[in-house]
């Protein structure tokens, strides 16, 4: 099973933006963390982070024609981005949405999600706990 591990603009600088938001782990360590646990769950897993939203719906669009399961944290999308909600509205395969910090106790612009109403589960303010356990489930 191959599992894709999609992440969307600034986390690329996950350790060191906001380190009381989002945590000192840097992208390469969840990856490492994510593809180890996968490896022990019997699951391909594929990390990838884009600025480009573009470059998100290629790869949504290539989940959806592969079947292939997704854990999305599209980060600042999920509240602006109709364009990536209509991509995963797409999906042949689940799509887990995932946020690191808890989006419902902070800015008000944060509370709603375009990505929520397509997801088919949704684990916030976990940290990046929540993208383990995200793996969890699909890998079941």
């Amino acid at each position: 099973m191959k599992i894709l591990v999609l992440n969307g603009p600034n986390l690329n600088r996950l350790g060191k933006r906001e380190p009381g938001i989002y945590g000192s782990e840097t992208l390469d360590d969840l990856a490492a963390r994510l593809e180890k646990r996968g490896r022990e769950l019997g699951a391909a897993v594929e990390t990838r982070q884009t600025n480009h939203e573009g470059e998100m719906l290629e790869w949504l669009h290539e989940a959806a024609d592969g079947s292939v399961p997704v854990i999305l944290n599209a980060a600042a999308w999920t509240h602006t981005s109709v364009a990536v909600a209509d991509a995963v509205a797409q999906k042949t395969a689940p799509v887990i949405e995932v946020h690191i910090s808890n989006v419902h106790s902070r800015e008000p612009f944060r509370h709603h999600s375009y990505i929520s109403a397509h997801a088919d589960g949704i684990l916030v303010g976990l940290g990046t706990d929540g993208y383990l356990l995200a793996l969890e489930h699909l890998a079941r």
